[in-house]
């Protein structure tokens, strides 16, 4: 059965829309607050999520990008921001559609159908767990054993655009328009800096990496088992 996550921080929009959708034999979470619905995200690994930007504690932006860091999970935002800044920013951000509040329930499970029928669900995780590191994506926190590893935002895209593709080889290219976009196809040299800072915060061994692998002229690969 489809499951949808409803994060929003109206209770009355909560009830109206977990009970449309409930009637229509979907699965609904619903969340109150942005710290709320990644937990339930990363535990319940919903088909789709529906989401307002006006929470309490972290704004929906910052929802957007939690979930972004491990799935590619449909993300359609309900909000009173009607503004194109805001829309272009959530949509920037990762969000999939966008539908400004008040709406209509009719549009809204229109979406969500449409929504579903383009995404291809493929193997996602939160929490990833190596020998030597554990990376928690929706939280965007690295551990090694008991200490917290500090990383950069540019980092972080590196090693989110890796982990989603284990095992598998990722161009210079792809990586390279995944964190700073099309127009920094070519500036090979930005990678080769930000992956000595990552390997050097996570590897065991300094100079001989195990799970952040170079492929030279072609990319690099994230094994999370070395053996």
């Amino acid at each position: 059965m489809t499951r949808i996550l409803v994060i929003d921080d109206e209770p009355q929009i909560r009830k109206a829309l977990g009970v449309n959708l409930r009637a229509r034999g979907y699965d609904v979470d619903l969340a109150g607050t942005g710290e709320e619905g990644l937990a339930q995200a990363a535990a319940h690994r919903p088909d789709l999520v529906l989401l307002d930007l006006g929470l309490p504690g972290i704004d929906g932006i910052d929802v957007v990008a939690g979930l972004r860091g491990w799935t590619t999970v449909p993300i359609i935002v309900l909000s009173v921001r009607d503004a194109e800044h805001d829309k272009v920013r959530a949509l920037d951000a990762g969000a999939d559609d966008y539908i400004t509040k008040p709406f209509g329930m009719a549009e809204v499970l229109a979406r969500l159908r449409a929504a579903l029928r383009r995404h291809q669900p493929e193997p996602e995780q939160a929490v990833v767990e190596t020998p030597d590191f554990t990376l928690d994506l929706a939280e965007r926190r690295a551990m090694r054993g008991d200490n917290v590893v500090h990383l950069t935002p540019t980092e972080w895209a590196i090693i989110s655009t890796l982990v989603r593709h284990p095992g598998h080889l990722v161009t210079q290219r792809q990586l390279l328009q995944s964190v700073w976009g099309p127009q920094y196809e070519r500036e090979t040299n930005y990678l080769r800096v930000h992956l000595a800072a990552v390997r050097k915060k996570l590897e065991p061994v300094a100079g001989q990496p195990r799970y952040f692998l170079t492929e030279p002229g072609i990319g690099y690969r994230f094994v999370p088992d070395p053996g």
